[in-house]
């Protein structure tokens, strides 16, 4: 197994392999369509039910049903209409993310070829968040909620190479695990020194540039690119600038549970 270490997320997938034909997707999950999905996966942990990667698909229309995992999906080329019980829809496009919770009756209708980075968290409790039934798709907004994004605790000064520097920060999504978080962060610029770091964590950079450092390594990344570290990893950050990101993070059931402990 090697060391786990920063990605930089390539839409087409990795330049080498690029993506590979998955396998069919069941004709009896499907109202319409012959769909052919490809795919490349950055991270897959069955223990977890975690799954990173990128993946593509022509169009189809899935059968009416509840969504069978917590999933974040950040579109990068086409479209997709999630339709409710009601027949209300919602329509995702190119450079929009969205969540659609573990449970929420929906149908996938897609009418043209689409691409996606995504975070699949298939929890193997099967916890349903209360009002699953009647839940919506989540829009992650990059520049926050309309009243603005919370004041948010950088941590403890020691573990900076520069004066603290101020954040902000709004969750939209928390699974009922507490687990999986996705939200939107800003920050001042800052630099921090490399340690391991405690979760799995896909980055969208909406504002600005920045430097994630490895054992040794340099990775650099700006507006409209895509970063995953898996837990683990040597992490370090360096940024010249004001930096705004949305991620999806995921921290295994006794880090969340700390996490609480300490916030309480």
């Amino acid at each position: 197994m090697t060391d786990p270490k920063t990605v930089h997320m390539e839409p087409m997938g990795p330049a080498d392999t690029g993506m590979q034909v998955w396998e069919e997707i069941n004709p009896d999950d499907l109202v319409s369509g012959k769909p052919v999905q490809r795919g490349h996966l950055y991270h897959s942990d069955k223990e977890t039910g975690l799954e990173i990667g990128v993946w593509d698909c022509t169009p189809m229309t899935t059968k009416f049903e509840p969504y069978a995992v917590n999933e974040f999906m950040h579109v990068l080329e086409g479209s997709v209409t999630i339709v409710y019980e009601d027949g209300s829809e919602d329509t995702i496009r190119a450079g929009e993310s969205f969540i659609i919770p573990k449970g929420m009756p929906c149908s996938w209708k897609q009418s043209e070829y689409i691409r996606k980075f995504f975070v699949i968290f298939d929890d193997p409790s099967g916890v349903l968040a209360d009002g699953s039934q009647d839940q919506r798709v989540i829009r992650p907004l990059p520049d926050g909620p309309e009243g603005g994004m919370a004041a948010y605790d950088p941590g403890d000064p020691a573990d900076y190479m520069t004066d603290l520097p101020a954040m902000t920060a709004h969750a939209y999504f928390t699974d009922p695990t507490g687990q999986m978080v996705v939200g939107v962060w800003e920050a001042e610029p800052f630099e921090r020194p490399t340690a391991p770091i405690n979760r799995c964590e896909l980055m969208l950079i909406v504002k600005g540039s920045m430097t994630l450092k490895g054992d040794g390594e340099e990775f650099d990344f700006k507006t409209g690119e895509a970063a995953f570290v898996p837990v683990g990893a040597p992490y370090g950050w360096r940024s010249t600038e004001t930096v705004r990101k949305i991620y999806c993070a995921f921290l295994r059931k006794e880090t969340a549970a700390n996490a609480v402990e300490a916030a309480e």
